[in-house]
């Protein structure tokens, strides 16, 4: 993988969660927590609704720098499955920040992010599983399945989809630098320049 693959994994969730800190910091007047959706932060229209959609497409392109970086280190197909399904998740991440609330794509690349983020991610751990790495498999499926009854329960519990929203972005972001460092641990991220 190359050091600039890796410093895009790196930043890639530092950079889309600043500007959704920043984006709720701007609308705190009238956004709550449990009342809104993430995306209520980028609707078209909103002022200053690029503070959170530039970070998004931002983010989404240099996850998806990273993960093509994956492919050449982890030769599992069961493994690259999943990340393909990622790198797909992280495409409809990008559709959010170009199609926000207000636009007609919207619903579908949304609900595309969190659909294939979230598989992608179970098949990726499951791929780990077949590679011997049994701890982190069980982590995969153990973090999927709380994201997927934690989400389920903030759906049932709130008026607005933020904290399930939340809980799966969150999900996703605790997967993906623990995987990062079982990969480095396990020395399959060689980096190049």
């Amino acid at each position: 993988m190359k050091k600039g693959q890796l410093w895009a994994g790196i930043l890639s969730p530092l950079i889309s969660l600043g500007g959704i800190g920043v984006a709720i910091m701007i609308n705190r007047p009238w956004w709550r927590l449990t009342d809104n959706a993430i995306s209520d932060l980028g609707k078209v229209g909103l002022p200053y609704s690029w503070v959170m959609n530039v970070p998004l497409f931002i983010s989404a392109i240099l996850a998806i720098y990273y993960a093509a970086g994956l492919f050449g280190e982890v030769k599992n197909t069961v493994f690259r499955l999943g990340i393909a399904l990622f790198m797909i998740g992280l495409a409809f991440l990008a559709g959010v920040a170009l199609f926000p609330e207000g636009t007609e794509p919207h619903y579908h690349v949304s609900w595309g992010f969190f659909l294939a983020g979230s598989v992608g991610y179970l098949i990726a751990g499951a791929g780990l599983w077949l590679e011997g790495m049994r701890k982190f498999g069980a982590f995969t499926t153990l973090l999927f399945t709380a994201e997927v009854l934690l989400a389920r329960w903030a759906f049932n519990t709130f008026s607005g989809v933020a904290i399930a929203e939340f809980i799966g972005i969150f999900a996703m972001i605790i997967w993906h630098y623990s995987l990062m460092g079982t990969l480095l641990k396990a020395g399959f991220l060689g980096t190049r320049d």
